[in-house]
């Protein structure tokens, strides 16, 4: 296994990839102890049965440049190919902004080709390549060096295998007219809205009891706080204030530093120092917030008028829809959007796009009385009225 750790190795191997009509790419980052992932090591294969087809990078050794890398990425001749790929375009969009493209994700690609849902990438080996993994590595910490042997074949695996697993899908996708399903899908994961995390919108993710618009504003304030003092010194938003101590925050909202000794899930580090003032003025701002800028839920599906039987035999279209096609049920439609749908809401994803050719005419026909279904043995099929 060889190991590139200077720009220099790294260029020679991305001028040879780029001679290839695909290169497959991991990473493998850690993400414990800070707000944005720690990129560790990155994967590279591409197609040929050399050894020196597929090598490990260190981007942790001082001096190693990833800039060819990225030029690989920019280059729109050649595929790159991802497992999962959400966290990975993540690392490379928040410290380059660069996106790879184009771009091909295995795991959309398998829930198209009937994998099933969230298909892991140990399972396309097992099916595909018919082949075991060894995981034990899988959770081991990879900014210590050396690498062990055993951490670096398991990363190389993750590559190696890539690629019989993206010729196999891409063959199907072309088989049955697919591949403009799966580009829709990844238009998402290439979207920098996607990575785009605002502060102010943070309190929507804190769970809480009350819908209270003085209790709220103090969750939104404190919620705020907490993600751009996580973001500015990248530190885990739970190492500020974990959900539970914000939510008590917002209850007792304390305004001296002696109020913040008395919190019972508050962490001893935010009792004092920047995140104590921090937190005291967020709870202030909070306070002092006039209620008509008081944040408010959003209660819009609570006002639906679902109609159950409709939702239940849209689940059952669904189903059937979703298994004569081989497509895993869950990336079509939610069970929150086929609610919506029984309540007559249109604007949903289920009713657009590839979906739309799936599952979203019928469901429409099947709402508007132009269709029924019928069972027959195992199977239910829709009978046009």
């Amino acid at each position: 296994m060889k190991t590139l750790t200077t720009t220099q190795e790294l260029a020679a191997f991305c001028e040879q990839a780029a001679a290839h009509p695909y290169v497959t790419v991991d990473t493998e980052f850690l993400r414990e102890r800070t707000y944005y992932s720690k990129l560790c090591l990155v994967q590279l294969a591409y197609p040929s049965d050399s050894e020196d087809s597929a090598v490990l990078v260190d981007p942790l050794v001082e001096g190693l440049s990833l800039d060819p890398l990225l030029d690989l990425f920019r280059n729109p001749n050649v595929v790159k190919v991802f497992h999962a790929a959400r966290q990975d375009l993540e690392i490379f969009w928040v410290e380059s902004g660069v996106f790879p493209t184009p771009l091909f994700d295995t795991q959309v690609a398998a829930m198209v080709c009937g994998f099933g849902e969230q298909a892991g990438y140990e399972t396309l080996v097992r099916k595909i390549c018919k082949q075991g993994l060894d995981k034990t590595s899988r959770f081991t910490d990879w900014t210590r060096r050396p690498l062990t042997q055993a951490q670096q074949t398991y990363a190389l695996a993750d590559v190696t295998y890539l690629r019989q697993i993206y010729e196999y899908l891409a063959a199907e996708l072309a088989k049955t007219g697919r591949s403009h399903w799966v580009a829709e899908e990844l238009q998402i994961l290439t979207n920098p809205a996607t990575y785009d995390i605002q502060p102010e919108e943070a309190w929507k993710r804190v769970k809480t009891r009350t819908n209270s618009g003085k209790f709220l504003a103090v969750v939104k304030e404190l919620a705020q706080f907490r993600e751009t003092h996580a973001q500015t010194n990248n530190v885990p938003r739970n190492r500020v204030i974990k959900d539970d101590a914000l939510v008590e925050l917002a209850s007792t909202k304390p305004r001296t530093i002696s109020d913040l000794g008395g919190s019972r899930l508050l962490l001893r580090e935010a009792r004092k120092g920047v995140i104590a003032e921090g937190i005291l003025a967020a709870v202030q701002r909070g306070i002092d917030c006039p209620p008509e800028k008081h944040p408010k839920v959003d209660k819009s599906r609570e006002k639906l008028q679902v109609n159950p039987a409709l939702a239940d035999l849209l689940r059952v279209l669904l189903k059937s829809k979703t298994e004569s096609a081989g497509v895993a049920a869950k990336l079509i439609a939610p069970s929150s959007d086929l609610d919506q749908i029984a309540a007559g809401e249109r604007n949903v994803p289920a009713l657009s796009g590839w979906r739309y050719e799936v599952f979203g005419e019928d469901a429409l026909r099947l709402c508007d009385g132009k269709i029924a279904l019928a069972a027959k043995g195992q199977t239910v099929k829709v009978v046009t009225l």
